[in-house]
């Protein structure tokens, strides 16, 4: 039987809005990072306002509870929960960072839910001020990539690697960047890609749609991302069922499997993460 494999980009995917943004913003440093930001690297600048910060008093705690306010749409978590629940083996593939990544995570109740991250390393030193690098030490030698990557992260070559360890199952990739485009040229037939409406991928894949084999699902907010999400699923499931090959066990399993995808349901979220309108 062929699994699944569900990979998410982070900012502007599962949460809305960037959450190197988000920090600096909520925290008051909005004014350091304008005088940063066209002066070094992404990861350089952003572990250059870490440093300051922490020169400034604001703490690890601090930045914790501004990540919990992360703002969220209310459909995501039910969402991520029934495709993990659905037995699909769900990844995350972000330029953000892991201390970022995995601070929200383990409060929207979603940490286990995911098998692997890939994103740049961050983490809280000696001193508990946080560090911040690159997913690609690209001072040492560049990823070598042509598509429209960032210098520290190629997505495609992370999703080459997945393709590579685990072909003989479907993937679905959702994202909304640039950086998510590269790694949608990589799906085969029978993949699916989930592109943002309206946001750097999807206007990419636009522009020459013939160019990605996968096949192409638009999603524009929490709604569709759920709806779109779990259709998918349950066809990838359903298709598995009638395959002639599925022996009685596994056709049992999955259709224990169709039956718990709530694409209509109402799970609780946790109350600090509002979604601004």
């Amino acid at each position: 039987m062929e699994g699944i494999v569900v990979v998410f980009d982070f900012d502007k995917t599962v949460i809305d809005c960037d959450s190197d943004n988000w920090v600096v913003d909520e925290l008051g440093f909005t004014e350091f990072f304008d005088q940063l930001v066209d002066t070094m690297p992404w990861n350089s600048m952003m572990d250059t306002l870490m440093e300051i910060m922490h020169d400034k008093g604001i703490t690890i705690n601090d930045i914790v509870e501004v990540l919990k306010r992360t703002p969220i749409h209310p459909r995501i978590v039910p969402a991520i929960k029934a495709a993990h629940a659905a037995g699909c083996d769900l990844r995350i593939v972000s330029d953000a960072n892991m201390f970022f990544i995995e601070t929200i995570l383990d409060h929207l109740g979603l940490r286990n839910c995911f098998s692997e991250i890939n994103t740049n390393p961050g983490y809280v030193d000696e001193d508990g001020r946080l560090r911040i690098s690159p997913h690609h030490d690209f001072t040492k030698s560049p990823h070598g990539c042509t598509n429209p990557c960032p210098p520290n992260m190629c997505k495609g070559l992370v999703i080459k690697r997945l393709l590579w360890e685990h072909g003989n199952k479907k993937f679905i990739y959702l994202g909304d960047g640039m950086g998510d485009y590269c790694p949608s040229l990589r799906l085969r037939e029978g993949d699916h890609v989930m592109p943002r409406k309206n946001f750097p991928v999807w206007n990419l894949i636009s522009n020459n749609p013939s160019l990605i084999t996968a096949k192409i699902h638009e999603w524009a907010n929490g709604e569709d991302f759920e709806r779109v999400l779990l259709s998918l699923i349950q066809t990838i499931i359903s298709n598995a069922v009638e395959d002639n090959n599925t022996n009685a066990a596994q056709l049992c399993n999955l259709d224990c499997k169709l039956k718990t995808l709530p694409i209509s349901a109402h799970q609780s979220m946790p109350k600090a993460l509002p979604v601004p309108f």
